[in-house]
C-alpha cells in the first residue's frame, strides 16, 4: 500500500481533532478553520515528463522492461518531495513544479548500476526514493531539467542471516515493519523504531543516520550497521569485512548519512538481537524540565540505562503530546512527564527497572505506573497523523531537532524556543512550542521541538523565516543542525558552516570521484555545482 499522497501514512488511521483541541487552538492561537481541503489528486495539472525517447528506452533496458518505468501522473505526484509540513502544504495546493519525469523501479544491485550508467549517459539527475518520509528536503534536488526518482520498493528481501554472529543483510527498499517480521521468524529484532517506522526503509535509515525511539538500549542505526554496499556511476563500493577494524578510516561512516549524494545503498548488513522476552514501559513525573533532564543524565552516564528514555517539557506535558493518544483528554497535571521503557530478558529487565527507579526517585521523580508508558507505546507512531489533522483544522504544525552536550542543553533549549517564539510572533502567528529529550547519551542529548501556530496568510514563508532563526540559534548555542532527520536541502547551508570549508571540500572531492557528473541528488547534503 502507498502512503497518503497529500499527508502521512494510512488514510484509515487519520482522525479529526477532538473539539477540546480545536477549541484550544482557536482560543489560544487564533486558528481559523480551513475553508477547503486538499485539491483532488485528479485535478492537479501535471506537466509532461519531458524525457527523450532514447532516454526512456535506455531506462526500460536497465530495469528489464517498460513496466518498471512509470511516467503516469499519480506515480510521479506520489514521488514529489517528502513529508515536511511545507512539502504537504504545497502539494495540498496542487503545486508540483518539481515532480520527477519518471519513477524507475530496479530489482537488484545490477539494475541500480545499470540505471546509474544510463542516467550518466543521458545527463539525468537521479534521486533515490525509499519510504518518502524525508522532512528536510531530501527528495527535492536542485535539478537541471527532468530527473528520475529511483524507487527501491522491489529491493525488499532479507538476503542473509547469521545467527551465530547475530547479523543480517537486508535490501534497502525493505520497510521497517517488514524487516522486523522477517527477522522475528528467526527469533531476532533490529530494535530500530523511529517515529517513521511504519513507512521508512532500511536504506533510508542508513542514508540519513536515523535514530530510533529505543536508541538508549539498541543504539542509533549507524551504530547497528556493520557493512553496506553502494552502487555509484563509477562502480560498486563494498564496506565491512569485520565488526571492527584498524585498517584505515572506516568507509562505512563516510557512506552512512550520505543521503544519496555519493551513490545508492543496495544492501545493509546490521547486527541483530534476540526478540526480547519482556517489554514494559512506565511513566514518571518531575517538577521541572531541568530536574527531569538531570535524572536522565544520571541514568545515561552512570546507569542502569533503560531501553527507552525520554522527557517532555512542561508545555508538551500540559498539552498531552507526551502521550499522543491522550490528546483531547484534557490538560495534564503540572510538571514534566518522562517515559522509561525496558526490553530484554525477564531477569535483566526487572533488575534494570528496579535500579533505575531508585535513581529516578532520588532525582525527584514520582512514579506514575505503567499506564502512561503503555499509552505512549501504543501511540508512539501517531504524531504525524496528528500533524495532518492539525493542518486540516487550519493550524500549522512542524518539528525540528538538534543535539548537544549536557552542559549546553539549557542554553540550546532556551535559545531555540526564543528564536521560534520571536519570529513567528512577529509574523502574526504566535506559536505554542513544545519540546522533549528524545535520545540520550553519556555525554549529551537531543532536543526535539514541536511548533504549532495559526497558518496565517503565508504559512510556508512564515515557517521558513522561523526555521532560519532556529537554525541560527542552534549553531550559535553549540548544537548540531540535525540529530536524526538528516541534512537534505533544508539544512544544507547550516551543515556547510558546521562542517567547515575544508570538511566540505573533502566531501565534494569524494562526490566528484563517485559521481563525476554531479547527478546524484544534486543540492542535497552538499551544494550543487
Amino acid at each position: 500500500m502507498d502512503m497518503l499522497w497529500s499527508g502521512w501514512g494510512d488514510p484509515a488511521k487519520a482522525a479529526p481533532l477532538p473539539e477540546t483541541v480545536t477549541g484550544l487552538l482557536r482560543d489560544l492561537l487564533g486558528v481559523k478553520p480551513r475553508t477547503a481541503g486538499p485539491v483532488a489528486l485528479e485535478d492537479i495539472a501535471v506537466p509532461e515528463p519531458g524525457l527523450e525517447p532514447a532516454a526512456c528506452q535506455a531506462l526500460f533496458a536497465a530495469v528489464g522492461g517498460e513496466e518498471h518505468v512509470r511516467t503516469d501522473a499519480e506515480t510521479r505526484i506520489r514521488h514529489t518531495r517528502g513529508k515536511s509540513t511545507p512539502d504537504l502544504l504545497r502539494i495540498r495546493d496542487g503545486e508540483v513544479d518539481d515532480l520527477p519525469a519518471a519513477v524507475v523501479l530496479p530489482a537488484d544491485h545490477d539494475d541500480v548500476l545499470a540505471v546509474l550508467r544510463t542516467c550518466a549517459e543521458q545527463g539525468l539527475p537521479m534521486v533515490p526514493f525509499g519510504g518518502g518520509t524525508s522532512v528536510v528536503g531530501g527528495l527535492a534536488p536542485a535539478r537541471r531539467g527532468p530527473f528520475v526518482a529511483l524507487d527501491l520498493r522491489r529491493m525488499d528481501r532479507l538476503l542473509a542471516l547469521d545467527p551465530v554472529s547475530r547479523t543480517a543483510t537486508l535490501q534497502p527498499g525493505l520497510r521497517a515493519p517488514e524487516a522486523e517480521a522477517l527477522l522475528a521468524e528467526h527469533g531476532f529484532t533490529l530494535g530500530h523504531f523511529p517515529q517513521s517506522y511504519e513507512w521508512a526503509t532500511i536504506g533510508g535509515f542508513a542514508a540519513t543516520r536515523s535514530s530510533g525511539q529505543a536508541s538508549a538500549g539498541y543504539g542509533r542505526f549507524d551504530e547497528m550497521v556493520l557493512g553496506l554496499t553502494l552502487a555509484t556511476p563509477e562502480g560498486t563500493l563494498d564496506t565491512g569485512r569485520a565488526p571492527r577494524s584498524a585498517a584505515g578510516p572506516d568507509l562505512r561512516q563516510l557512506l552512512l548519512g550520505s543521503e544519496g549524494a555519493f551513490g545508492v545503498i543496495t544492501s545493509v548488513t546490521v547486527r541483530i538481537r534476540p526478540v526480547p522476552q519482556t517489554r514494559v514501559y512506565e511513566g514518571w513525573r518531575f517538577p521541572s524540565f531541568e530536574e527531569g533532564a538531570a535524572a536522565l543524565r544520571r541514568l545515561a552516564q552512570d546507569g542502569p540505562r533503560p531501553t527507552v528514555l525520554r522527557l517532555s517539557d512542561e508545555t508538551e506535558t500540559l498539552i498531552g503530546l507526551a502521550q499522543p493518544d491522550a490528546i483531547g483528554a484534557g490538560l495534564q497535571p503540572a510538571g514534566c512527564t518522562a517515559i522509561a521503557g525496558y526490553e530484554g530478558t525477564d531477569e535483566d529487565t526487572s533488575y534494570r527497572r528496579e535500579r533505575a527507579a531508585a535513581v529516578l526517585r532520588e532525582c525527584g521523580g514520582t512514579p506514575l505506573g505503567e499506564e502512561p508508558g503503555q499509552r505512549w507505546a501504543h501511540g508512539r507512531y501517531s504524531a504525524p497523523y496528528l500533524r495532518d489533522s492539525l493542518l486540516d483544522a487550519g493550524a500549522f504544525a512542524e518539528t525540528l531537532e538538534t543535539a548537544t552536550f549536557w552542559s549546553r542543553v539549557p542554553e540550546l533549549y532556551a535559545s531555540v524556543r526564543e528564536a521560534l517564539t520571536t519570529t513567528l510572533t512577529e509574523s502574526g502567528t504566535p506559536p505554542l512550542i513544545m519540546c522533549h529529550i528524545s535520545h540520550v547519551y553519556e555525554n549529551g542529548a537531543s532536543l526535539y521541538f514541536t511548533v504549532v501556530s495559526a497558518q496565517g496568510d503565508d504559512p510556508v514563508a512564515h515557517w521558513e523565516k522561523a526555521k532560519h532563526a532556529a537554525n541560527e540559534a542552534i549553531l550559535t548555542a553549540g548544537g548540531t543542525i540535525t540529530h536524526h532527520h538528516g541534512v537534505g536541502a533544508d539544512h544544507r547551508d547550516w551543515y556547510v558552516r558546521e562542517a567547515g570549508p575544508l570538511g566540505i571540500e573533502a566531501l565534494q572531492a569524494v562526490k566528484r570521484r563517485l559521481d563525476p557528473a554531479g547527478l546524484l541528488n544534486p543540492g542535497v547534503l552538499l551544494p550543487a555545482d
